[in-house]
Protein backbone atom coordinates (compact mmCIF):
# COMPACT_ATOMS: atom_id res chain seq x y z
CA UNK A 1 0.00 0.00 0.00
CA UNK A 2 1.37 3.55 -0.60
CA UNK A 3 3.13 5.03 2.16
CA UNK A 4 3.96 8.76 0.74
CA UNK A 5 2.54 10.22 -2.39
CA UNK A 6 4.89 12.88 -4.13
CA UNK A 7 3.07 15.32 -6.45
CA UNK A 8 5.44 16.74 -8.41
CA UNK A 9 4.53 20.42 -9.91
CA UNK A 10 7.97 21.76 -10.63
CA UNK A 11 7.47 22.34 -14.39
CA UNK A 12 4.32 24.44 -13.37
CA UNK A 13 4.23 27.88 -13.39
CA UNK A 14 2.31 29.69 -10.42
CA UNK A 15 -1.34 29.98 -12.89
CA UNK A 16 -1.53 26.46 -13.41
CA UNK A 17 -0.86 25.25 -9.52
CA UNK A 18 -4.15 27.38 -8.54
CA UNK A 19 -6.21 25.02 -11.09
CA UNK A 20 -4.93 21.62 -9.31
CA UNK A 21 -6.60 21.78 -6.23
CA UNK A 22 -9.53 19.69 -6.99
CA UNK A 23 -7.59 16.98 -8.54
CA UNK A 24 -5.20 16.88 -5.51
CA UNK A 25 -7.67 16.63 -3.29
CA UNK A 26 -9.68 14.04 -5.20
CA UNK A 27 -6.57 11.88 -5.55
CA UNK A 28 -5.43 11.77 -1.69
CA UNK A 29 -8.88 10.80 -0.67
CA UNK A 30 -8.95 7.72 -3.40
CA UNK A 31 -5.46 6.92 -1.82
CA UNK A 32 -6.71 7.14 1.25
CA UNK A 33 -9.21 4.50 1.12
CA UNK A 34 -7.00 1.89 -0.39
CA UNK A 35 -4.20 2.31 1.73
CA UNK A 36 -3.50 0.73 4.80
CA UNK A 37 -2.14 3.70 6.46
CA UNK A 38 -4.29 6.39 7.74
CA UNK A 39 -2.90 9.23 6.27
CA UNK A 40 0.07 8.54 3.86
CA UNK A 41 2.90 11.09 3.76
CA UNK A 42 2.66 13.88 0.94
CA UNK A 43 5.17 15.73 -0.82
CA UNK A 44 4.63 18.75 -3.35
CA UNK A 45 7.95 19.34 -5.08
CA UNK A 46 7.81 22.96 -6.90
CA UNK A 47 10.52 25.15 -8.60
CA UNK A 48 12.01 27.74 -6.79
CA UNK A 49 12.64 30.63 -8.98
CA UNK A 50 16.21 31.85 -8.75
CA UNK A 51 16.12 35.48 -6.40
CA UNK A 52 13.07 34.02 -4.38
CA UNK A 53 12.49 32.74 -0.86
CA UNK A 54 11.16 29.60 0.03
CA UNK A 55 8.52 30.63 1.82
CA UNK A 56 7.17 33.28 -1.00
CA UNK A 57 7.10 30.01 -3.18
CA UNK A 58 4.86 28.20 -0.56
CA UNK A 59 2.99 30.79 -0.23
CA UNK A 60 1.90 30.94 -3.83
CA UNK A 61 1.07 27.64 -3.59
CA UNK A 62 -1.22 27.59 -0.52
CA UNK A 63 -4.36 28.26 -2.26
CA UNK A 64 -3.86 25.07 -4.51
CA UNK A 65 -3.23 22.97 -0.98
CA UNK A 66 -5.19 24.64 1.76
CA UNK A 67 -7.84 22.35 1.58
CA UNK A 68 -5.66 19.13 0.84
CA UNK A 69 -3.42 20.33 3.86
CA UNK A 70 -6.38 20.76 6.38
CA UNK A 71 -7.66 17.43 4.94
CA UNK A 72 -3.57 15.95 5.67
CA UNK A 73 -1.48 17.74 8.08
CA UNK A 74 1.51 15.01 6.92
CA UNK A 75 2.24 17.42 3.92
CA UNK A 76 5.45 19.26 3.27
CA UNK A 77 6.04 21.71 0.01
CA UNK A 78 9.47 21.15 -1.09
CA UNK A 79 11.26 23.84 -3.63
CA UNK A 80 14.77 23.84 -4.89
CA UNK A 81 15.82 25.33 -7.82
CA UNK A 82 16.70 21.96 -9.67
CA UNK A 83 14.41 18.92 -10.26
CA UNK A 84 17.90 16.96 -8.46
CA UNK A 85 17.98 19.08 -5.56
CA UNK A 86 14.10 19.01 -4.68
CA UNK A 87 13.85 15.06 -5.62
CA UNK A 88 17.42 14.56 -3.26
CA UNK A 89 15.26 16.21 -0.45
CA UNK A 90 12.24 14.21 -0.68
CA UNK A 91 14.10 11.23 -0.62
CA UNK A 92 16.26 12.76 2.56
CA UNK A 93 12.13 12.73 4.01
CA UNK A 94 11.36 9.59 2.86
CA UNK A 95 14.67 7.77 4.56
CA UNK A 96 14.25 9.60 7.57
CA UNK A 97 10.48 7.60 8.22
CA UNK A 98 12.07 4.56 6.16
CA UNK A 99 8.71 4.73 3.21
CA UNK A 100 9.47 2.60 0.28
CA UNK A 101 6.29 2.62 -1.59
CA UNK A 102 5.41 5.92 -3.33
CA UNK A 103 3.00 7.48 -5.67
CA UNK A 104 4.17 10.18 -8.14
CA UNK A 105 1.35 12.44 -9.83
CA UNK A 106 2.75 14.56 -12.27
CA UNK A 107 2.36 16.13 -16.14
CA UNK A 108 2.40 13.18 -18.32
CA UNK A 109 4.86 14.83 -20.39
CA UNK A 110 7.31 14.54 -17.29
CA UNK A 111 6.92 11.11 -16.66
CA UNK A 112 10.08 9.64 -18.88
CA UNK A 113 11.76 12.53 -17.21
CA UNK A 114 11.01 11.94 -13.62
CA UNK A 115 12.05 7.81 -14.20
CA UNK A 116 15.50 9.03 -14.94
CA UNK A 117 16.16 10.92 -12.04
CA UNK A 118 14.75 8.10 -9.98
CA UNK A 119 16.99 5.67 -11.44
CA UNK A 120 19.56 7.44 -10.57
CA UNK A 121 18.75 8.43 -6.98
CA UNK A 122 17.08 5.77 -5.94
CA UNK A 123 17.87 1.56 -5.66
CA UNK A 124 15.81 -0.81 -5.64
CA UNK A 125 14.09 -0.87 -2.13
CA UNK A 126 11.71 1.64 -3.39
CA UNK A 127 8.31 1.06 -5.35
CA UNK A 128 7.07 3.72 -7.59
CA UNK A 129 3.61 4.10 -9.41
CA UNK A 130 2.89 7.05 -11.71
CA UNK A 131 -0.60 8.66 -11.77
CA UNK A 132 -1.19 11.38 -14.59
CA UNK A 133 -1.70 14.85 -13.39
CA UNK A 134 -3.87 16.29 -15.92
CA UNK A 135 -3.26 19.87 -16.69
CA UNK A 136 -4.76 22.40 -19.06
CA UNK A 137 -2.37 22.46 -22.54
CA UNK A 138 -0.84 25.59 -22.13
CA UNK A 139 2.53 24.99 -23.59
CA UNK A 140 4.28 28.40 -22.21
CA UNK A 141 4.22 26.87 -18.49
CA UNK A 142 5.79 23.56 -19.18
CA UNK A 143 9.57 23.26 -18.77
CA UNK A 144 9.68 20.05 -20.81
CA UNK A 145 10.69 19.71 -24.87
CA UNK A 146 8.06 19.09 -27.11
CA UNK A 147 9.54 15.89 -28.73
CA UNK A 148 9.51 14.01 -25.38
CA UNK A 149 5.93 11.94 -25.34
CA UNK A 150 5.42 9.20 -22.23
CA UNK A 151 6.15 5.54 -23.12
CA UNK A 152 9.58 6.85 -25.19
CA UNK A 153 12.76 6.84 -24.57
CA UNK A 154 14.52 10.14 -23.53
CA UNK A 155 17.10 11.45 -26.08
CA UNK A 156 20.76 10.26 -24.81
CA UNK A 157 21.91 14.37 -24.27
CA UNK A 158 18.55 14.95 -22.21
CA UNK A 159 19.69 11.82 -19.76
CA UNK A 160 23.15 12.91 -20.34
CA UNK A 161 22.31 16.32 -18.56
CA UNK A 162 20.23 14.83 -15.98
CA UNK A 163 23.26 13.01 -15.31
CA UNK A 164 25.55 16.17 -15.05
CA UNK A 165 22.88 18.01 -12.76
CA UNK A 166 22.72 15.26 -10.59
CA UNK A 167 26.10 15.01 -10.36
CA UNK A 168 26.83 19.20 -10.00
CA UNK A 169 23.99 19.07 -6.75
CA UNK A 170 25.82 15.63 -5.30
CA UNK A 171 29.15 17.87 -5.32
CA UNK A 172 27.90 21.05 -3.58
CA UNK A 173 26.57 18.70 -0.61
CA UNK A 174 28.90 19.54 2.46
CA UNK A 175 30.73 16.50 3.70
CA UNK A 176 29.42 15.06 6.87
CA UNK A 177 30.60 13.50 10.23
CA UNK A 178 33.89 15.15 9.94
CA UNK A 179 36.49 15.61 7.47
CA UNK A 180 37.22 12.78 5.23
CA UNK A 181 39.84 10.48 6.92
CA UNK A 182 42.65 7.61 5.69
CA UNK A 183 44.35 5.11 7.49
CA UNK A 184 47.80 4.33 6.33
CA UNK A 185 49.97 1.43 6.88
CA UNK A 186 53.65 2.36 7.99
CA UNK A 187 54.87 -1.43 6.32
CA UNK A 188 53.69 -0.26 2.89
CA UNK A 189 56.24 2.03 1.72
CA UNK A 190 55.24 5.53 0.37
CA UNK A 191 57.65 6.41 -2.22
CA UNK A 192 56.40 2.94 -4.12
CA UNK A 193 53.20 2.87 -3.25
CA UNK A 194 49.62 4.50 -2.82
CA UNK A 195 47.45 2.90 -0.08
CA UNK A 196 44.85 3.40 2.77
CA UNK A 197 41.99 2.26 4.72
CA UNK A 198 38.89 4.38 4.69
CA UNK A 199 36.74 4.83 7.36
CA UNK A 200 33.33 6.49 8.30
CA UNK A 201 33.80 10.02 7.89
CA UNK A 202 33.96 12.76 5.36
CA UNK A 203 30.98 11.80 2.56
CA UNK A 204 27.51 12.72 1.80
CA UNK A 205 25.83 9.75 2.70
CA UNK A 206 23.09 10.80 5.47
CA UNK A 207 21.13 7.58 6.39
CA UNK A 208 22.26 7.03 9.58
CA UNK A 209 23.78 3.02 9.14
CA UNK A 210 25.38 4.48 5.74
CA UNK A 211 26.66 7.89 7.13
CA UNK A 212 28.43 9.40 5.88
CA UNK A 213 31.56 7.82 3.41
CA UNK A 214 29.93 4.88 2.10
CA UNK A 215 31.29 3.19 -0.71
CA UNK A 216 28.89 0.08 -1.91
CA UNK A 217 25.72 0.32 -3.40
CA UNK A 218 23.48 -2.69 -3.89
CA UNK A 219 19.73 -3.36 -4.80
CA UNK A 220 18.82 -4.02 -1.06
CA UNK A 221 20.15 -0.42 0.77
CA UNK A 222 18.73 3.32 0.35
CA UNK A 223 22.30 4.16 -0.88
CA UNK A 224 22.29 4.94 -4.06
CA UNK A 225 25.42 4.98 -6.89
CA UNK A 226 25.30 8.62 -7.69
CA UNK A 227 26.30 8.75 -4.21
CA UNK A 228 28.48 6.32 -3.82
CA UNK A 229 30.51 7.42 -7.10
CA UNK A 230 30.55 11.38 -5.32
CA UNK A 231 32.06 9.41 -1.82
CA UNK A 232 34.51 7.94 -4.27
CA UNK A 233 35.38 11.19 -5.92
CA UNK A 234 36.33 12.59 -2.49
CA UNK A 235 38.37 9.58 -1.71
CA UNK A 236 40.27 10.23 -4.74
CA UNK A 237 40.82 13.56 -4.33
CA UNK A 238 41.83 13.38 -1.18
CA UNK A 239 44.30 9.92 -1.25
CA UNK A 240 45.69 11.02 -4.94
CA UNK A 241 44.06 8.40 -7.46
CA UNK A 242 42.19 8.26 -10.46
CA UNK A 243 38.18 7.42 -9.97
CA UNK A 244 38.34 6.10 -13.62
CA UNK A 245 41.06 3.85 -13.18
CA UNK A 246 39.62 2.15 -10.08
CA UNK A 247 39.21 -1.39 -9.14
CA UNK A 248 36.84 -3.30 -6.86
CA UNK A 249 36.28 -6.62 -6.31
CA UNK A 250 33.18 -8.36 -7.26
CA UNK A 251 32.72 -10.20 -3.60
CA UNK A 252 31.77 -13.87 -3.81
CA UNK A 253 33.04 -14.44 -0.11
CA UNK A 254 35.07 -17.21 -1.89
CA UNK A 255 38.62 -17.40 -3.15
CA UNK A 256 39.00 -16.19 -6.88
CA UNK A 257 41.53 -13.83 -8.18
CA UNK A 258 41.25 -11.80 -10.95
CA UNK A 259 44.49 -10.67 -13.06
CA UNK A 260 44.48 -7.26 -13.89
CA UNK A 261 44.91 -7.41 -17.90
CA UNK A 262 43.56 -10.61 -18.28
CA UNK A 263 39.50 -11.82 -18.73
CA UNK A 264 37.66 -10.69 -15.69
CA UNK A 265 35.75 -13.32 -13.59
CA UNK A 266 31.99 -13.27 -13.09
CA UNK A 267 32.75 -12.86 -9.30
CA UNK A 268 35.93 -12.73 -7.20
CA UNK A 269 37.51 -11.52 -3.86
CA UNK A 270 41.03 -11.09 -4.58
CA UNK A 271 42.87 -9.09 -7.44
CA UNK A 272 46.34 -8.31 -8.62
CA UNK A 273 48.42 -5.90 -10.75
CA UNK A 274 52.02 -4.48 -11.50
CA UNK A 275 50.29 -2.10 -13.98
CA UNK A 276 51.36 1.60 -12.47
CA UNK A 277 47.99 3.85 -11.98
CA UNK A 278 45.86 1.30 -11.04
CA UNK A 279 43.87 1.47 -8.02
CA UNK A 280 42.61 -1.83 -6.98
CA UNK A 281 40.12 -1.96 -4.10
CA UNK A 282 38.70 -4.45 -1.23
CA UNK A 283 35.34 -3.51 0.61
CA UNK A 284 35.28 -4.43 4.40
CA UNK A 285 32.16 -3.79 6.75
CA UNK A 286 33.26 -7.31 9.28
CA UNK A 287 34.87 -8.75 6.59
CA UNK A 288 38.66 -8.01 5.92
CA UNK A 289 40.23 -5.52 3.45
CA UNK A 290 43.75 -7.14 2.68
CA UNK A 291 46.41 -5.36 0.74
CA UNK A 292 49.58 -6.69 -0.28
CA UNK A 293 52.42 -5.06 -1.61
CA UNK A 294 55.92 -6.13 -3.31
CA UNK A 295 58.13 -3.56 -3.44
CA UNK A 296 60.77 -5.15 -5.29
CA UNK A 297 58.82 -6.48 -8.43
CA UNK A 298 56.36 -3.31 -8.16
CA UNK A 299 52.93 -5.13 -7.79
CA UNK A 300 50.18 -5.38 -5.36
CA UNK A 301 46.77 -6.84 -4.79
CA UNK A 302 43.68 -6.26 -2.49
CA UNK A 303 41.12 -9.26 -0.98
CA UNK A 304 37.91 -9.38 0.91
CA UNK A 305 38.31 -11.94 2.85
CA UNK A 306 35.10 -12.85 5.32
CA UNK A 307 34.92 -15.95 7.29
CA UNK A 308 33.97 -18.07 4.38
CA UNK A 309 36.86 -16.32 2.62
CA UNK A 310 39.54 -17.14 5.12
CA UNK A 311 38.51 -20.53 5.44
CA UNK A 312 38.84 -20.81 1.83
CA UNK A 313 42.28 -19.27 1.50
CA UNK A 314 41.75 -16.13 -0.54
CA UNK A 315 44.91 -14.65 1.38
CA UNK A 316 46.97 -17.00 0.33
CA UNK A 317 45.33 -17.01 -3.36
CA UNK A 318 45.75 -13.91 -3.84
CA UNK A 319 49.25 -13.86 -3.07
CA UNK A 320 49.90 -17.18 -5.13
CA UNK A 321 48.77 -15.04 -8.17
CA UNK A 322 51.25 -12.01 -7.48
CA UNK A 323 54.28 -14.95 -7.35
CA UNK A 324 52.95 -16.98 -10.48
CA UNK A 325 51.64 -13.71 -13.01
CA UNK A 326 54.73 -11.09 -11.47
CA UNK A 327 57.32 -13.30 -10.69
CA UNK A 328 56.87 -12.20 -6.72
CA UNK A 329 59.10 -13.52 -3.97
CA UNK A 330 57.31 -14.83 -1.28
CA UNK A 331 59.25 -13.71 1.24
CA UNK A 332 59.46 -9.91 -0.27
CA UNK A 333 54.97 -9.45 -0.04
CA UNK A 334 53.97 -7.34 2.76
CA UNK A 335 50.53 -7.94 4.60
CA UNK A 336 48.08 -5.70 5.97
CA UNK A 337 44.91 -6.30 7.49
CA UNK A 338 42.72 -3.58 7.74
CA UNK A 339 39.84 -2.66 10.08
CA UNK A 340 37.48 -5.90 10.73
CA UNK A 341 35.56 -7.46 13.11
CA UNK A 342 37.89 -8.73 15.75
CA UNK A 343 37.72 -11.63 18.14
CA UNK A 344 35.92 -9.50 20.97
CA UNK A 345 32.74 -9.23 19.33
CA UNK A 346 32.44 -12.07 16.38
CA UNK A 347 30.77 -15.11 16.89
CA UNK A 348 29.55 -18.15 14.58
CA UNK A 349 27.65 -21.22 14.97
CA UNK A 350 29.42 -24.43 16.48
CA UNK A 351 29.62 -26.00 13.01
CA UNK A 352 31.54 -22.94 11.48
CA UNK A 353 33.94 -22.51 14.99
CA UNK A 354 34.73 -26.01 14.20
CA UNK A 355 36.75 -25.26 10.79
CA UNK A 356 38.78 -22.59 12.95
CA UNK A 357 39.48 -24.94 15.49
CA UNK A 358 41.04 -26.53 12.91
CA UNK A 359 43.25 -23.79 11.64
CA UNK A 360 44.31 -23.44 15.35
CA UNK A 361 42.47 -23.61 18.63
CA UNK A 362 43.41 -20.03 19.93
CA UNK A 363 41.35 -18.83 16.83
CA UNK A 364 38.46 -20.01 18.80
CA UNK A 365 37.49 -18.90 22.25
CA UNK A 366 34.36 -20.45 23.86
CA UNK A 367 34.44 -23.18 22.09
CA UNK A 368 32.20 -25.66 23.98
CA UNK A 369 29.18 -22.87 23.49
CA UNK A 370 26.82 -22.54 20.85
CA UNK A 371 28.33 -19.34 19.03
CA UNK A 372 31.61 -19.62 19.99
CA UNK A 373 34.61 -15.96 19.66
CA UNK A 374 36.03 -16.36 16.61
CA UNK A 375 39.67 -14.89 15.64
CA UNK A 376 39.64 -14.51 11.56
CA UNK A 377 42.36 -12.32 11.46
CA UNK A 378 44.83 -14.40 13.56
CA UNK A 379 43.24 -17.31 10.97
CA UNK A 380 44.11 -15.29 8.37
CA UNK A 381 47.77 -14.50 9.87
CA UNK A 382 48.68 -18.23 10.43
CA UNK A 383 47.33 -19.10 6.71
CA UNK A 384 50.05 -16.60 5.53
CA UNK A 385 52.96 -17.57 7.20
CA UNK A 386 51.90 -21.52 6.62
CA UNK A 387 51.98 -20.10 2.74
CA UNK A 388 55.34 -18.89 3.00
CA UNK A 389 54.88 -15.19 3.89
CA UNK A 390 57.07 -14.20 6.45
CA UNK A 391 55.60 -12.90 10.07
CA UNK A 392 56.97 -9.64 9.87
CA UNK A 393 55.79 -8.63 6.78
CA UNK A 394 52.28 -9.33 8.10
CA UNK A 395 50.37 -6.44 9.87
CA UNK A 396 47.50 -7.13 11.86
CA UNK A 397 46.36 -5.92 15.74
CA UNK A 398 49.10 -8.27 17.07
CA UNK A 399 51.85 -5.46 16.45
CA UNK A 400 53.76 -4.33 19.70
CA UNK A 401 53.39 -0.99 19.13
CA UNK A 402 49.71 -0.47 18.93
CA UNK A 403 49.93 3.23 18.33
CA UNK A 404 50.53 1.84 14.76
CA UNK A 405 47.51 -0.31 14.76
CA UNK A 406 45.12 0.13 11.67
CA UNK A 407 43.48 -3.23 12.22
CA UNK A 408 40.38 -1.60 14.44
CA UNK A 409 37.17 -3.50 15.39
CA UNK A 410 34.57 -2.53 13.35
CA UNK A 411 31.71 -3.44 15.51
CA UNK A 412 33.82 -1.87 18.72
CA UNK A 413 34.27 1.82 17.06
CA UNK A 414 30.94 3.34 15.66
CA UNK A 415 31.89 6.72 15.29
CA UNK A 416 35.21 5.07 12.90
CA UNK A 417 33.76 2.18 10.72
CA UNK A 418 30.50 0.57 9.57
CA UNK A 419 29.74 -2.79 10.28
CA UNK A 420 27.23 -5.65 9.39
CA UNK A 421 27.61 -6.86 12.50
CA UNK A 422 26.61 -4.47 14.44
CA UNK A 423 24.24 -1.89 11.90
CA UNK A 424 22.11 -4.84 10.25
CA UNK A 425 21.19 -5.15 6.83
CA UNK A 426 21.60 -1.91 6.29
CA UNK A 427 24.34 -1.18 6.44
CA UNK A 428 27.44 1.06 5.06
CA UNK A 429 30.70 -0.55 3.94
CA UNK A 430 34.78 0.69 4.12
CA UNK A 431 37.34 -0.26 1.45
CA UNK A 432 41.16 -0.81 1.60
CA UNK A 433 42.82 0.45 -1.11
CA UNK A 434 46.27 0.43 -3.19
CA UNK A 435 48.06 1.01 -5.92
CA UNK A 436 51.47 1.85 -7.74
CA UNK A 437 52.50 5.16 -8.39
CA UNK A 438 54.05 6.17 -11.31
Amino acid sequence: MVEAVLIDVFSLTANLQSNIQGLLHNTLEAIEKCSSIHAPFVYVMCCQRQGSERKGEQESLLPALRGFWSLKRRLEVVCAQTTAAALYTVKQRLDEKDLSIIKVILPTLRKDLMKVYIDHLFTAVYQFEFEDLEVAPDSESLQISEHQHEGQMLPSQDIALIQSEIQMYLESLPSLKGELTILRSSLIPDDIFLHGFTTRTGGISYIPTLSSCNLFSSSKRRDPQVVVKENLRRLANAAGFIPEAFHRVKVDHANAVCIMGKTEPDNYDGIVTDQKGVTLAAPGADCIPVLFADPVRRACGAAHSGWKGTLLGVSMATVNAMVSEYGCNMKDILVVLGPSVGPCCYRLPHESAKEFHRIDPKCVRLFDSANPYIDIRRATRILLERGGILPENIQDDSITDQNQNITFCTACHPDKFYSHFRDGTNFGTQIGFISIKD
